[in-house]
């Protein structure tokens, strides 16, 4: 039985090196061209960087969006296996929405849901 599990992970590791090898070979980068694979524009270098700036605001939004979509996520089966008589997921459940509820206050108090400053 240790033989045959030897065995099996010994082709894995072999397959995986075989597959990165390949990779090596097949997916040669060609350096000498480099201003062929640079944007073009009408022939001239480029004036301007063309990223704009990007507002923190918006990343900050987004992280709160995920926190809470995420403890939605969590809560919503529980909810569904919600019996009053089973102490051990009611405390859960109030665990989840305390930390959830002074996460909010915190973001709040700090400033970060305000959009304007």
């Amino acid at each position: 039985m240790i033989l045959n599990l030897f065995f099996l992970l010994m082709m894995f590791i072999l397959i995986v090196f075989i597959m990165l090898f390949m990779n090596l070979l097949l997916s040669k980068k060609n350096f000498k061209f480099y201003e062929m694979m640079s944007s073009f524009e009408c022939g001239f270098e480029t004036q301007s960087n063309n990223r704009l700036p990007f507002s923190l605001q918006f990343y900050l939004i987004a992280i709160v969006f995920i926190i809470f979509d995420i403890e939605i996520a969590l809560i919503l089966p529980m909810i569904k296996l919600m019996n009053f008589n089973n102490l051990f997921l009611f405390i859960n459940m109030i665990f989840i929405f305390l930390i959830l509820i002074i996460g909010l206050l915190i973001e709040w108090f700090e400033g970060s849901l305000n959009w304007m400053k």
